[in-house]
């Protein structure tokens, strides 16, 4: 494990524990953009978006305001982690368990539905034979 999948979601991407080349990297992986994409978009060669992220070399400040753009983060996020950006990865732990939760409430629902449904069709026919005597 290294030192960025140690840290907690909350700082994943902040300026701590990720530098500006791994924010860009991450935001334009969110988006389903390749750096081929991505250097189209802004007008600029894919060995400078590669460069971008491996943080050999920075934007210059139109550009930085373009790729917040393109990639729907704000500039704050892009330069320091903090701001409009992307959330640190998915715990696949909690997130089973809270699947595993879901799903035992929908099964817990659909006894109720069907105990629900019976005790309607008890009623109806109790309606329909006080109807038939009246």
């Amino acid at each position: 494990m290294n030192a960025v999948e140690d840290v907690s979601a909350e700082s994943y991407y902040s300026n701590d524990t990720a530098t500006f080349g791994d924010r860009v990297a991450a935001a334009r992986e969110a988006i389903g953009l390749s750096q081929e994409d991505l250097a189209r978009k802004l007008g600029v060669k894919v060995k400078t978006v590669t460069g971008w992220e491996d943080d050999v070399s920075e934007p210059r400040a139109n550009r930085v305001q373009m790729l917040a753009g393109i990639l729907n983060v704000s500039i704050m996020w892009l330069l320091t982690g903090e701001g409009d950006g992307l959330e640190g990865p998915v715990d696949e732990t909690a997130l089973e368990a809270n699947v595993h939760d879901i799903l035992v409430d929908m099964r817990r629902l659909k006894g109720d539905y069907g105990r629900l449904n019976d005790r309607l069709g008890q009623l109806e026919k109790r309606l329909r034979a006080a109807l038939k005597n009246a």
